[in-house]
């Protein structure tokens, strides 16, 4: 009987040291679980070179004949695949994949561009509830801001949980009250999206042998939690799939003996802001 006790509880500390894993180190999961099942990962597949991109972009990059090119590196960003399903807004059904930068937070609308939603990982540092996305969601769909009227009519709430989801949302600073009206406290906020990313691209495999990964800032747990909050009822998600993006780190030798490093997309060819490279 002890023998059995003693087995469960190990058991049981297994599972949870699993699933804080998962939830607090999601960097190490995604390292153990390449361990057990392959030596390949996969990545999206680049469609220019890092040479392309230093080409298109020298005279931004090289200032004068006095700065230099140093050899540039390939780095490969984590993303969540997720397949979906969805009611599209004339109420019938979309199917599709959504693709989810791991590291910013934000979902991806179109890998053309590589335009993203603005806002996704304020709500997701914020643990909002189901009721605070609605507000949250509301306000997007109307222009950004409402008034405490507008809301209480549109949601259908009761004055006092209406109050309460209210200072809520004020209190993890995602929206602030401005006159009579409560607007989203973000710039520019893009989270009034079709739950659907565009891809125009291929998945390759690619060995984890010399590839240098960045690691992951948010786990697949939290991308869940808040698609199914944001995206409504009929939101499902069929499957996941852990994929990269491949990068590019373009350093510029400067006269002083200094040097410049930038990071650049190896699918769009844009520059990838600082601020999402911030540990």
């Amino acid at each position: 009987m002890i023998r059995i006790l003693s087995s469960l509880a190990t058991l049981a500390s297994v599972g949870y040291g699993a699933y804080y894993l998962s939830q607090q180190h999601p960097e190490v999961k995604t390292k153990v679980m390449d361990i057990i099942y392959s030596g390949n990962f996969h990545t999206l597949e680049a469609r220019l070179s890092a040479k392309q991109i230093m080409e298109a972009n020298k005279r931004k990059l090289l200032k004068d004949d006095r700065h230099h090119f140093l050899e540039p590196a390939t780095l490969f960003t984590p993303y969540l695949l997720l397949e979906i399903k969805y009611t599209k807004p004339d109420h019938t059904t979309g199917e599709g994949m959504i693709l989810w930068d791991l590291i910013d937070g934000e979902m991806v609308m179109n890998t053309q561009g590589w335009d993203k939603t603005h806002g996704y990982a304020d709500c997701i540092k914020a643990r909002l509830t189901k009721n605070e996305f609605k507000v949250i969601n509301l306000l997007a769909e109307r222009g950004g801001a409402l008034d405490r009227g507008a809301l209480a009519r549109l949601l259908s709430a009761e004055n006092e949980t209406l109050d309460k989801v209210i200072e809520a949302c004020r209190r993890k600073k995602l929206i602030v009250l401005t006159g009579n009206q409560y607007r989203l406290h973000l710039k520019s906020p893009k989270i009034s999206v079709i739950p659907e990313t565009s891809i125009d691209d291929h998945l390759v495999t690619k060995s984890l042998k010399n590839a240098e990964r960045l690691s992951q800032r948010f786990s697949e747990w939290q991308i869940r939690q808040l698609a199914e909050s944001t995206f409504g009822s009929d939101f499902a998600i069929r499957s996941t799939l852990n994929v990269y993006l491949p990068i590019y780190n373009i350093t510029v030798g400067n006269p002083d003996g200094t040097f410049h490093t930038s990071y650049w997309n190896a699918i769009s060819g844009k520059e990838i802001p600082f601020s999402s490279m911030i540990e």
